[in-house]
């Protein structure tokens, strides 16, 4: 059963998905002409501009509870995985596709936005709603919703309480159960308490493990200052076969670049889509450059930390799969947690494993929490359209459940699960996004538009020439009813 699910995780994170990832951000960037780029400014101000309102989130929490998603355990495991395999060279290729990520980010979230829905008192929307209301395919919106609910209600969140109950072990002897037990009460406390209670750790949580991390980063950097022209010059060389030394193994340092980056900013696989659209924004346009922004911060802040800490302290092995050993100083050590943990350690002794373990807590944690509300939009979304509470309590008791295996269980195993659940999502999301580029570049052109004319962009779908926005259209109405009504009482 375990090489079966080996098997089968390989086949889903095959190179078919590497060229299908880096070709959409290239197709996404090159038709939006560069909206990460150009829009960066615009980025960081909608970041706190935005307020939350009774039906929705604001663009911050919104960004927040995406980055909480996107922020986990490959930040830290998955970065050492990328170098152990692929080399220092796909530190570069890693940034390289978080930057045509966020023009994935900004198409998946922007369209998240368009074909959002009001399901009782809260904004719902996402992958699904958006296959469903922008390409008409219900099979293939119901197909994406089963896969996404079967991936982040049960397959996934192994993965992060694993690596959560492993570096509790290590760094303080806590038993795997013990950690188990604490994970689902702390958890279960606040899936328990709906999105605004997720929301809520989200924005206080996310901004200072991320901080953290960073300051940490520039500790050891500072230590090894020396060393960072070396280890800038290595990245470079080795990313373009240059270097004597990792020359042979440009193909693998791209495949693993990108691999680790789409694991750990998801830009085009849709999970940041259904925060997204809970958010109260004014345009859509709006809330995909937030989320654009959201992906600098995991892989080019976050993931490069980790690279560089690793790097700049020389705490790593490379071997290729299949080939044997080019660097390996660190005998014995897997390639993972235990990689920034000696990092640390060369700089502050007896702090490494204590660091690294909290970090992972943190970002393993948040994670758990987003997993369960997409799980649950995509759960509305099967229920037709409907909050039905008992489905839902069904949905929290078996995450939770599978959170205490994750706890317990073989890492090899819940990571081979979780690459099947992520990348079965990938594969769907970015064909979805691909057929839908049409609505987004409209989107997008009628908010440069409208900025151009020193406006504050506000979303009309009708002017814009978007079919299916039914959301945007009855907001529209309204406000043309309630200025209808107070002109006449001015007059």
């Amino acid at each position: 059963m375990e090489e079966f699910v080996n098997w089968l995780a390989g086949l889903v994170w095959g190179n078919g998905l590497v060229i299908l990832a880096l070709g959409a951000g290239l197709i996404f960037t090159v038709a939006t002409r560069f909206v990460q780029v150009r829009y960066f400014k615009e980025m960081i101000k909608l970041l706190f501009e935005g307020k939350s309102s009774e039906e929705g989130i604001s663009s911050f929490q919104a960004f927040c509870l995406a980055l909480s998603g996107r922020v986990g355990v490959g930040n830290i495991a998955g970065v050492a995985t990328a170098i152990a395999f692929g080399g220092p060279g796909a530190v570069f290729w890693m940034c390289v596709m978080a930057l045509l990520g966020g023009a994935s980010a900004f198409i998946e979230s922007t369209l998240a936005q368009v074909y959002k829905t009001k399901v009782g008192n809260e904004y719902r929307g996402g992958t699904p709603y958006f296959i469903e209301k922008g390409l008409g395919l219900k099979w293939f919106a119901v197909l994406m919703a089963v896969v996404v609910t079967i991936s982040y209600g049960f397959l996934t969140p192994g993965v992060q309480a694993n690596n959560i109950a492993a570096g509790m072990e290590n760094a303080f002897g806590i038993n795997k159960i013990v950690t188990g037990i604490f994970l689902v009460v702390l958890l279960g406390a606040i899936i328990f308490g709906g999105v605004k209670r997720i929301a809520s750790v989200s924005q206080t949580v996310v901004p200072f493990m991320a901080g953290g991390y960073v300051v940490m980063t520039f500790v050891i950097l500072a230590a090894n200052i020396k060393e960072i022209p070396e280890m800038i010059s290595l990245i470079i060389t080795s990313a373009f076969g240059v270097n004597q030394a990792f020359g042979g193994i440009v193909g693998a340092a791209i495949a693993w670049g990108v691999r680790r980056s789409i694991f750990s900013n998801v830009a085009g696989a849709g999970e940041a889509t259904y925060s997204s659209a809970a958010a109260e924004v004014s345009h859509p346009a709006k809330q995909g450059l937030v989320q654009a922004f959201s992906i600098y911060i995991d892989t080019i802040v976050v993931c490069t930390a980790t690279a560089l800490m690793i790097l700049v302290t020389g705490m790593y092995n490379v071997t290729p799969e299949g080939k044997e050993p080019i660097v390996q100083p660190l005998e014995n050590i897997e390639a993972g947690p235990a990689y920034t943990q000696m990092a640390v350690e060369t700089v502050i002794p007896g702090f490494g494993s204590a660091f690294v373990s909290i970090a992972i807590f943190f970002f393993a944690f948040t994670t758990l929490m987003a997993y369960y509300y997409i799980a649950e939009t995509t759960l509305v979304y099967l229920s037709g359209k409907q909050d039905i509470p008992w489905l839902k309590t069904i949905l929290k008791i078996v995450l939770l459940i599978m959170t205490f295996v994750g706890c317990v269980y073989s890492a090899s195993t819940m990571w081979a699960l979780g690459d099947i659940g992520f990348g079965s999502m990938a594969w769907l999301s970015f064909i979805a996004i691909l057929l839908l580029i049409k609505p987004a570049l409209k989107v997008l052109k009628d908010y440069d538009i409208q900025k151009r004319a020193g406006k504050d962009p506000v979303f009309n779908p009708i002017k814009a020439g978007i079919k299916g926005a039914d959301f945007w259209e009855e907001k529209c109405i309204e406000v043309e009813k309630k200025s209808s009504l107070d002109s006449k009482s001015i007059i």
